[in-house]
């Protein structure tokens, strides 16, 4: 969608991601934007090169490269993200912009950050865990780089003030408005490493699970995950197998096991769930790391039509703080065009999410191969 914003009194053009989703109440940036640009508009007026972490759609880059513009010549922004998605959209919003790429170095999630930074902005993450590994990644920058965080005000609670104090310097915060609220804190160059990685067995297997910070159920099997094993596949068909949404692995690991000549792609959009799922085949199952791929990317986007035998699913149901439907759907529909003939979507899902009916209207059969109280595991099937 494309929504009209006033950011630090600049107008910008700006699409929330992905382009096709229907949900036209939902913005590409929210009021803690707003008041942490608002804020830096003020009081930091001179700043060359900005650390932005976490920024959703490309909301803050876009209003920086405006704010520090001078003679022509734009700030050096450094973008972190762990999505493929707000990566993509903060690059697209650029362009709808007419702002350059080129003053712009995009990282992901688990690259080194760069030391020469004057100002670090930070929209604080759901995840706490992911909160706790940038700050960790930032307590091995120089000192007094000022740290300005924003988020809506009913999500920074005491423990996340005290996840800033652990790992930077004491952190003070500011008054809500609209909801939101600042939290201002440095950098003391005091290294504190990171916990993350976590690791623990797979219950009822020999397998270790490695989960990087910002990986779905990053501390033990979902219940999910753990319904959707009873259903995977099994046998000798040498089939070409994606795991869409794979998190850290775990339902392609298990499937690895279970067909010998499988070859298994594992798609996700967050940086750290691929490297998960990377090292957990790695650490399990060696011998089969040749058989698979792992791919970075918004669903099945540019997937080649037709390829596909199997797609495994848990789809999600939110993006950040909305709650939505449209990757669900993006998720399907984009298997129904990889999968060949003959080919079968199978999925699980919380049964009020009414996926059996989404499902049915757009492959023209569904069969359920099981359920309990909460979970109902689906199957479709490509026909010509």
């Amino acid at each position: 969608m494309t929504t009209d914003a006033v950011l630090a009194n600049h107008p910008f053009t700006l699409h929330r991601f992905p382009l096709e989703q229907k949900n036209r109440s939902l913005q590409a940036w929210d009021s803690a934007d707003e008041y942490l640009l608002d804020y830096i508009s003020e009081e930091y007026q001179s700043v060359r090169n900005i650390l932005v972490l976490n920024d959703s759609f490309g909301a803050l880059s876009c209003a920086i490269s405006t704010l520090y513009q001078q003679d022509e010549q734009l700030p050096c922004i450094h973008f972190v993200n762990d999505s493929f998605v707000s990566t993509a959209a903060c690059r697209h919003n650029l362009k709808e912009n007419q702002l350059p790429l080129t003053h712009i170095s995009f990282l992901d999630s688990l690259e080194t950050l760069p030391h020469a930074v004057d100002l670090i902005v930070l929209k604080i993450p759901k995840n706490a865990g992911y909160l706790q590994h940038q700050l960790a990644q930032l307590s091995h920058l120089p000192a007094d780089i000022p740290v300005i965080a924003a988020g809506k005000a009913k999500e920074i609670h005491t423990s996340t003030l005290k996840s800033f104090n652990h790992f930077l310097s004491e952190p003070k915060t500011s008054l809500a408005v609209k909801k939101s609220r600042l939290i201002f804190s440095s950098t003391t160059n005091k290294p504190v490493n990171s916990k993350f990685p976590v690791s623990w067995p797979l219950e009822s297997t020999e397998m270790t699970l490695i989960n990087h910070a910002n990986v779905f159920s990053r501390d033990s099997l979902d219940i999910g995950a753990r319904f959707f094993i009873n259903y995977l596949p099994a046998g000798k068909k040498p089939l070409n197998i994606i795991d869409l949404g794979c998190g850290n692995g775990v339902i392609g690991l298990q499937t690895l096991k279970r067909m010998p000549n499988a070859k298994v792609t594992f798609v996700d959009e967050s940086a750290m769930a691929v490297a998960s799922a990377q090292q957990n085949v790695q650490h399990n199952l060696p011998e089969r790391l040749s058989h698979c791929q792992f791919t970075h990317n918004d669903c099945l986007t540019d997937f080649a039509p037709n390829s596909t035998d199997l797609v495994l699913c848990n789809p999600p149901f939110h993006q950040a703080q909305a709650i939505t439907d449209h990757i669900a759907w993006q998720m399907f529909l984009q298997a129904k065009y990889t999968l060949r003939n003959g080919g079968e979507l199978r999925i699980i899902g919380n049964r009020h999410l009414d996926y059996q009916d989404k499902l049915q209207r757009l492959f023209g059969n569904c069969k359920v191969l099981g359920n309990n109280k909460k979970f109902t595991v689906l199957s479709v099937i490509k026909r010509s």
